[in-house]
């Protein structure tokens, strides 16, 4: 159970303090405490609602690295996305990915038969997870034939074929970020959203802990740690700057990113499409010259990303403009004329920014930065800060296994072996997922259907009968009809308020329930979450209606 408990905060000392709360922070913070550490979080909105938020909700396995040269990464995704298939066997599935070859050259099957060839070489040890639904097929070549029966209308001058792979997919991305901070709340992390850090305690060339402030409170108290780690993504930058009165060593270039979700373009697989123009990767080996959308099955929607743009200004003031989303859509219809979207068929936006190679290729094409950097900050007289910026939502937990290896020097202590690639997390004690999920819906709990099990398994994994003590009985229905679906959604926004420390009714919608995550839900289903989280948490009736306000303003159109 994650509660924010602000004045448990102010009277005690952790070994480490996480400023950020993003899949990063998440990771350092569940590593650190299953390595015995004293742990507290801060984030200063909502957990995940950064940059975490922007996700195509693929876990790479690094086939797209094989045109860099770069094995070594390589093998590093294929290992990250064998070990969140094994912690979170309800939230990571195997995704196959489509990709047409045109002519025969760079872009042709006889060169995409050798990558593939490649893939399976380096991946040899993939299916090692003992789930058989976890297993990752070989890669195969498809005819023309084959490629245009699995995608009609795609465009087909110079199409030779297709080849298959498979990455990895998670049904719901912020419910993995909620599970890492579960399992480091079960070893005894603290966590607080809405809190910001304003400033550092400092004495001589040591921190010895944060200024925060809380944000729903205006409160000011203080948190004392013995190792500080900044993983506060596109806020690095100032937070850094509150250690010394000189701007600090890395001023970040930053790139604006975004995904779409649009009505269902492909429902197999995710499809690999070439945008119109050339570009240029200057680190790759072998440019083929166009840069990939990718169209992700997902939700009965099509995910479709990643639109990169270059930013200037703080993060605070980031946004995602409709001239965006126009220019987009356009670079989309051109790759594939028969979708014809308009801004009538987008029903979600999710943004962020990424660390960018100072801004722009040679040719000025948009590049982002290939691996996460972490330093100690020496620099500044605080050698026990430590700041990291992940770029790959896929390697943030091998990424956080080396930031808490280097906390535990900072501290002086042997760093004890990371368990966090095998240690189950919160929701994920599932032997074989299939078998598990038939045999939940087989002999479902109480009134429950089959349906409404395989959403709430996919959702919440082996925890989800947790979310199921806070059905409501005949005295506290709050829905005329009765229905089972909203019925459960009374559950769900309980639990994410008594359980999960949701403060507004954004972070029921967007990131503790999938109410909202797949487009406008409708008017009743939001205000049966707006009337419980006023009655909870004895909003007014104007907050309530500024609340509702908000959440409708985040959707398109």
């Amino acid at each position: 159970m994650m509660t924010r408990n602000l004045p448990r905060l102010a009277n005690a000392r952790y070994d480490v303090a996480v400023v950020g709360g993003g899949i990063y922070g998440a990771c350092v913070a569940w590593d650190a405490s299953l390595r015995g550490l004293s742990v507290v979080l801060l984030e200063q909105g909502d957990i995940g609602s950064g940059t975490s938020a922007n996700s195509l909700k693929i876990i790479h396995g690094g086939f797209r690295y094989l045109q860099h040269g770069d094995f070594t990464r390589m093998r590093e995704s294929i290992q990250e996305q064998m070990a969140l298939m094994r912690i979170a066997p309800h939230l990571v599935h195997p995704l196959p990915v489509l990709i047409p070859t045109y002519g025969h050259g760079l872009r042709g099957k006889e060169v995409f038969a050798c990558a593939l060839a490649i893939n399976d070489l380096i991946g040899f040890d993939r299916n090692r997870l003992d789930d058989p639904q976890k297993h990752i097929p070989r890669g195969r070549i498809l005819s023309r034939r084959q490629v245009l029966e699995l995608l009609p209308n795609i465009p087909e001058h110079d199409l030779t074929g297709g080849g298959v792979f498979h990455d990895g997919m998670v049904y719901n991305s912020e419910r993995l970020l909620l599970s890492f901070l579960h399992s480091a709340e079960s070893m005894g992390a603290e966590v607080a959203n809405y809190v910001k850090v304003v400033g550092y305690l400092k004495t001589n060339d040591q921190v010895r802990g944060l200024e925060a402030e809380d944000r729903l409170s205006g409160e000011r108290f203080q948190v004392e740690a013995n190792v500080v780690v900044n993983a506060c993504g596109p806020w690095l930058d100032q937070t850094e700057d509150m250690l010394s009165d000189q701007p600090g060593n890395r001023k970040g270039s930053w790139v604006k990113a975004f995904n779409i979700l649009t009505r269902p373009l492909f429902s197999s697989y995710a499809v690999g499409l070439a945008a119109r123009g050339s570009y240029s990767d200057d680190r790759a080996l072998l440019n083929k010259g166009k840069r990939l959308l990718f169209m992700v099955p997902w939700r009965n929607c099509s995910l479709i990303g990643t639109s990169y743009r270059s930013y200037e200004g703080k993060p605070d003031a980031f946004r995602i403009s409709e001239e965006d989303i126009h220019e987009f859509l356009q670079e989309i219809n051109q790759a594939y004329p028969q979708a014809a979207l308009t801004m009538k068929d987008v029903a979600m936006v999710n943004g962020g920014l990424l660390p960018g190679v100072n801004g722009e290729s040679r040719r000025g094409d948009i590049q982002l930065e290939s691996e996460a950097f972490i330093r100690t900050r020496e620099d500044v007289g605080a050698r026990n800060v430590i700041s990291l910026l992940g770029v790959k939502f896929t390697t943030a937990r091998r990424v956080a296994e080396h930031v808490v290896d280097r906390v535990f020097r900072v501290l002086g202590r042997t760093p004890s072996p990371s368990q966090t690639a095998l240690a189950p997390l919160y929701g994920g004690n599932i032997g074989r997922f299939q078998e598990f999920l038939s045999q939940e819906m087989k002999c479902p709990p109480g009134r429950l259907s089959q349906k409404a099990v395989h959403r709430l398994i996919h959702n919440y994994g082996s925890s989800y009968r947790a979310v199921l003590r806070y059905l409501p009985d005949s005295s506290e229905r709050n829905n005329p009809d009765g229905s089972e679906s909203m019925e459960i959604l009374q559950a769900e926004v309980r639990y994410a308020l008594r359980e999960e420390m949701a403060q507004r009714l954004s972070d029921v919608v967007f990131r503790r329930t999938e109410l909202g995550t797949a487009g406008y839900p409708g008017d009743k289903p939001l205000n049966l979450c707006a009337d419980i989280l006023s009655q909870e948490l004895g909003w007014s009736e104007r907050r309530t209606l500024q609340e509702l306000a908000m959440v409708r303003g985040l959707y398109p159109g």
